[in-house]
């Protein structure tokens, strides 16, 4: 793909990125680290050891997912520099552009990706 292609790709991972970063950071408590986070988010006495440890696991779990999206629009950006974005990592077919529209962190086409899963 061409630079005039992907540089609309390129400014939605940005944005994305940009986005996940924002919601890491509020996930994380800012500028705390992780530890003192959950500290803050999981000391109340009021709170029972179930409650404390589901909203624990939930949270952990937010926090996983939203740094794995955040590789994939990572890895979406360095295959843009790279000048192999667009391409199916398992067969090499182009990706349909519609498919990059709704998911521009893609790493595979539609046949691919349901093989994969």
């Amino acid at each position: 793909m061409t630079t005039k292609i992907t540089a609309p790709f390129k400014e939605q991972l940005l944005a994305q990125r940009a986005n996940l970063l924002e919601q890491l950071n509020t996930l994380r408590g800012g500028t705390v680290g992780r530890a003192e986070a959950s500290a803050e988010h999981f000391g109340r006495p009021e709170d029972s050891t179930a409650q404390v440890s589901s909203a624990r696991d939930l949270e952990f779990a937010m926090d996983e997912r939203e740094s794995a999206e955040l590789r994939l629009v990572e890895a979406a950006l360095s295959r843009i520099e790279a000048g192999t974005y667009g391409q199916c990592i398992d067969c090499g077919v182009q990706i349909p552009a519609a498919r990059l529209h709704a998911a521009p962190e893609a790493l595979r086409c539609i046949a691919c990706q349901e093989k994969t899963e």
